[in-house]
This record gives C-alpha cells, sequence and structure tokens, in this order.
C-alpha cells in the first residue's frame, strides 16, 4: 500500500513496525460544540484508513483523544480555553457540556457509519500521566519553568519543524497565525505543557501539580494518551491538515525529547472542506452539522458518498448543488442495485469477482484514491456477469466504504413490495364491488399486449371504447391504471 507521508513530503509504502499489525492515533474532537461537516470529513477519510487496513488482513489498534480540557482559541497558547467558552455560552459546567458534545460527536459518527475506535480516552483522565512526562522532560533538559507555567524549549532540538522548512527569524510576532508574544517563552516556538493559576483565575478545571495547581496544554494530551495505549511506537498518526503545525509539530518534539528515539513513521493529514467562501469553521456563515443536513433533507450517507468523490489530499468545496448532484448518484447506483437483489440465485464467478475486487484494491493501495475506488464500483455494475457476482462484489467493497447500498437497495424493494401488494388489495376490493371490473381489465391489457405488438390501431380502438364508456386510461412508466369519468 503507498500511502502519502507527510513528514517525508512523499508517497511511502506502508509498512508497520510489527509484522501483521498496525497501530493508528487519530487526533479527536474538542468537545465544546458540535462537529461541523469538515471535521467528519476528516474522521470519515481516517475511517475508510481503518477499515481498509483491516480489510487487508491487518490486526489495527486505533486510539483516539476527547479534548475536553486545555485546548485554547488560539493554537499559539493563548485566548480562552475553548471548553471554558463553550461552557459559558451555554451557562452550564464544563463536564457538561464534554458530556453532552461528546455524545453528539459519537452520534454523527454513528450516522456517517464511522467505526467508533477501539481505545477512546478524555484528556481529563490522564492527568497524572501529563505531570509524570512533563517531569521527565524537565529532567532531560527538554522543559522548564517560566511565569508559573512549564514550557517545552525547542533550541534544545537540532530540528523542530518536523513538516515546514520554516526559519526562526521568519516567525514574527504578529506575522504568522498563532505566534504570540509571551513574555516567559525563552524563543518564540516553545510551547506550554502545564498553566498554573497564573493563566486564568477562573479555569473551572484544575489540578494539583509539582508546578502549584494548573492544567494541562493541549499538544501534550495526545502524546500521552499515544504512548499510554500504543507504547513507545505509533505506525500511523492522522488528523487535518490545520493540526499540522503547529500541534502535531510539538506532539513529535515532546514525543521523541521524552522517548529518545523516532516515535511515528508515518502521518496522514486530511485537507479542508471549504465553502465557496472560504474555509469551514464553526464561527464563519452557517454552521453545517449533521444534523442541519438532515433537516433539509439529506441523507448522511449521501454526504459520506460526497466526500469520497475526491481525494483526501485535495480540498473539497462544499455546496449545497455539488451535494445534490452526489444525492442524485448516489441514489442512482441504489437503485441499479435493487433489481441484483431480486437475481441474487446464483453461483458466484471466482474469476470475474477477483479481477473487479483488484480494481477496488489497486485504487485503495493508490494512497487510499476513495475516486478510483467509487468508480470501481461502477464497473462492478457494468460488468458482465450475473447477479450473483455483482452483489458479491459490492458487498465486499462495502467492508470498506460502508455507503449502505445494500440496505438501501433493500428498502427500495421492500417499498415496491408493499406498493404492489396495496395494490393487488385494492384491486381485489374493486373487483369485488364493481362486476364491469375484471372485463375492464381484460381489455386494458389487451391493450397493453397490442402496444407490445406495435398493432397501435387495435390499441387506439380499445381506448376508444372504454373512452365511451367513461372511463379514462393513464399511461406511465409502471403500466396503465384506470379510472371512471
Amino acid at each position: 500500500m503507498i500511502l502519502y507521508n507527510s513528514l517525508t513530503h512523499s508517497r511511502d509504502e506502508f509498512k508497520p513496525r510489527e509484522e501483521g499489525k498496525v497501530s493508528i492515533y487519530t487526533c479527536g474532537p474538542t468537545v465544546y460544540h458540535y462537529a461541523h461537516i469538515g471535521n467528519l470529513r476528516t474522521y470519515m477519510m481516517e475511517d475508510i484508513l481503518d477499515r481498509y487496513l483491516r480489510y487487508s488482513g491487518y490486526e489495527v489498534k486505533r486510539v483516539m483523544n476527547i479534548t475536553d480540557v486545555g485546548h485554547l482559541t488560539s493554537d499559539g497558547d493563548t485566548g480562552d480555553d475553548k471548553m471554558l467558552k463553550g461552557a459559558k455560552r451555554e451557562k452550564k459546567t464544563v463536564m457538561e457540556i464534554a458530556k453532552f458534545y461528546t455524545d453528539a460527536f459519537f452520534a454523527d459518527c454513528k450516522k456517517l457509519n464511522i467505526r467508533i475506535p477501539d481505545v477512546i480516552e478524555p484528556a481529563t483522565s490522564c492527568i497524572d500521566d501529563f505531570i509524570r512526562v512533563i517531569e521527565a522532560l524537565i529532567e532531560k533538559g527538554y522543559a522548564y519553568e517560566a511565569g508559573g507555567n512549564i514550557y517545552f524549549d525547542t533550541s534544545k532540538l537540532e530540528s523542530y519543524y518536523a513538516f515546514h522548512d520554516f526559519n526562526e527569524e521568519d516567525l514574527e510576532v504578529g506575522v504568522r497565525e498563532g505566534v504570540e508574544a509571551d513574555g516567559n517563552k525563552r524563543n518564540r516556538a516553545d510551547f506550554v505543557l502545564w498553566f498554573t493559576k497564573s493563566k486564568f483565575d477562573d479555569q473551572e478545571l484544575k489540578w494539583q501539580s509539582p508546578w502549584g495547581i494548573g492544567y494541562p496544554g493541549w499538544h501534550i494530551e495526545c502524546s500521552c494518551i499515544a504512548m499510554k495505549h500504543l507504547g513507545e511506537y505509533c505506525d500511523i498518526h492522522c488528523g487535518g491538515i490545520d493540526n499540522a503545525f503547529p500541534h502535531h509539530t510539538n506532539e513529535i518534539a515532546q514525543s521523541e525529547a521524552y522517548l529518545g528515539h523516532e516515535w511515528c513513521r508515518h502521518w496522514m493529514h486530511v485537507l479542508h472542506l471549504n465553502t465557496n467562501s472560504g474555509k469551514m469553521s464553526k464561527s464563519s456563515g452557517e454552521f453545517l452539522t449533521v444534523s442541519l443536513l438532515e433537516s433539509k433533507g439529506y441523507s448522511p450517507l449521501a454526504y459520506r458518498f460526497f466526500c469520497m468523490q475526491s481525494h483526501y489530499r485535495k480540498s473539497l468545496v462544499f455546496s449545497y448543488e455539488n451535494l445534490d448532484n452526489a444525492t442524485t448518484a448516489y441514489n442512482k447506483l441504489v437503485a441499479k442495485i435493487a433489481p441484483l437483489l431480486r437475481g441474487d440465485d446464483g453461483a458466484v464467478d471466482a474469476e470475474v469477482f477477483a479481477q473487479l475486487k483488484k480494481r477496488f484494491t489497486d485504487a485503495l493501495d493508490n494512497d487510499l484514491n476513495t475516486s478510483l475506488a467509487v468508480t470501481a464500483l461502477y464497473d462492478v455494475l457494468k460488468a458482465k456477469t450475473n447477479a450473483a457476482t455483482k452483489l458479491a462484489a459490492i458487498r465486499d467493497f462495502e467492508q470498506v466504504l460502508m455507503l449502505g447500498l445494500i440496505d438501501a437497495a433493500a428498502a427500495i424493494n421492500a417499498a415496491e413490495d408493499a406498493e404492489a401488494a396495496a395494490k393487488a388489495a385494492a384491486k381485489a376490493a374493486a373487483a369485488a364491488a364493481d362486476p364491469e371490473y375484471a372485463r375492464i381489465e381484460a381489455l386494458v391489457e389487451a391493450r397493453t399486449a397490442a402496444k407490445k405488438a406495435r398493432d397501435f390501431a387495435e390499441a387506439d380502438r380499445i381506448r376508444d371504447l372504454l373512452a365511451a364508456e367513461g372511463i379514462t386510461l393513464i399511461d406511465s412508466a409502471k403500466g396503465t391504471e384506470w379510472k371512471r369519468g
């Protein structure tokens, strides 16, 4: 499998440290508000990676944090704590906010068929772990105390900017977003590991530490939670592209300083979902959530399909017009699968199945190219083979795609069967009540047979005969119905 590595800036062959096993760390949500659909695009693409590795035979252990403390409104260690901001907005406690929006996040994941990670760890449950690692960093000379806070000293590293080639002199205060003046820092790029009351007196969540009462910085939590559950090495670290700097950069710095060796070989970043006006956020324009899409009549799985039509390393532009197009394509796909379910009684052609599967795996082995994987799905429908083979391939692909195609197709058939049963019951009731019903039905069927035989003169004669009796014929793609008057 070839997967783009943000650390090397190249498409690398993915090889886990331990054969047959893959450890993945996913940066989880800061649960101070609903996740918008741009956030969820990242989690969907990480879900595809997770599912495809399992599909390919790997034993996967995936860990995700829940940020319920320490994430400030600026990544440069300034601004309000996002959790405290949410609590003030809704006049609730921080823990009430965390519980509500954690539940909301996983409810959205369920709607989008995003697999829940194997381990989920809130930051507030790991305070002792944070303190232990920070103490070790101080002892090793990588961290220092200033102004009551504990900072990581980036000058101790041979190379700090893991994902970018920044020059220190280019990072002037106020020039780059996230670079703020802090008189306590020895170097502009240093970052906070632990805040004390010198930062905020009104912080709701705080703990006793060797440096006074305070709370952890955002960056330390991911390193500690990953190491707690995955050990000293991580095969793949995932997140949105906005996490690359400074969050993931700081994770690498503190983790490798603590461990004394390389921590994570492979970094996967998903690019932004944009609107026509720019990057999607919680503070600009209409707050686009899964629930909002549902309120407008869109299926969450149609949105999943929309995201899969683009590569994860390309920015994707969201508009309702684009989502409408994806919904139309999704519904057509389902409609083509529905008839296959009625003919799923043959033997699977193993040779054709293998050919179809190879197109699918080739697409995902090529840097998780979901767009080509969707094309492979259409190739199944166009293949010259029986329904059983097509359905076997679709069910196989759905282990990764999770678009709900089979269930949606079955629902179409169930609705059609229910409609047919209702019509049959209505006809039976009408026949019982109308002595002429059987004769009229026979004439309508005779007209249909004449049209199929291209005997249009006979078809017109029957139509005119029925019209003279006050009976109107209504032709549609589903057949011909009639009514009196």
